[in-house]
């Protein structure tokens, strides 16, 4: 039997870690302990800067292919499959 931290009287408490510190807590306090923290944790909103949308990029005109030369394949450089 262990002295309850919480409600003071002489209980089969069970070492708890709250805070970095060590509290012996029986199961009944820490039910109620529970119940009113539930829902009250810690929310950290941090703002998300999302990357601007990809324009196409416009391309330079060249001059068509001279006669018996390859002709120009254009595509995405970047495309998945």
């Amino acid at each position: 039997m262990i002295i309850c931290d919480l409600c003071g009287e002489a209980k089969v408490c069970l070492p708890k870690e709250i805070d970095g510190r060590e509290y012996d807590i029986c199961s009944a306090c820490w039910n109620v302990l529970t119940q009113k923290l539930q829902g009250k944790g810690r929310r950290i909103r941090e703002t998300v800067f999302l990357p601007l949308p990809r324009t196409p990029k416009e391309r330079e005109e060249e001059p068509p292919p001279l006669p018996g030369e390859p002709p120009k394949i254009w595509g995405a450089p970047d495309a998945r499959y």
